[in-house]
């Protein structure tokens, strides 16, 4: 996969996940990881808005599990 191709693709997942919510949105979450990863070790800049919804995204991740957290 080229370096505009992998691009495209995040770019394309980064739309999926902005326009769902709730779990939806977090079930996108390991694939979008992956390919940030896979930004990263091909030595490719990661734009400041992947990494922004990266973050936002485990944050919501790590929400979620409190939430279902019995008391």
């Amino acid at each position: 996969m080229t370096h505009d191709d992998l691009l495209h693709t995040v770019e394309n997942l980064e739309i999926r996940i902005l326009g769902e919510t709730g779990t939806a949105r977090l079930a996108m979450r390991p694939e979008f990881i992956r390919l940030l990863d896979h930004m990263r070790k091909t030595g490719a800049a990661v734009p400041g808005r992947f990494r922004r919804l990266e973050a936002a995204l485990c944050e919501e991740a790590v929400e979620e599990m409190f939430d279902n957290m019995p008391v």
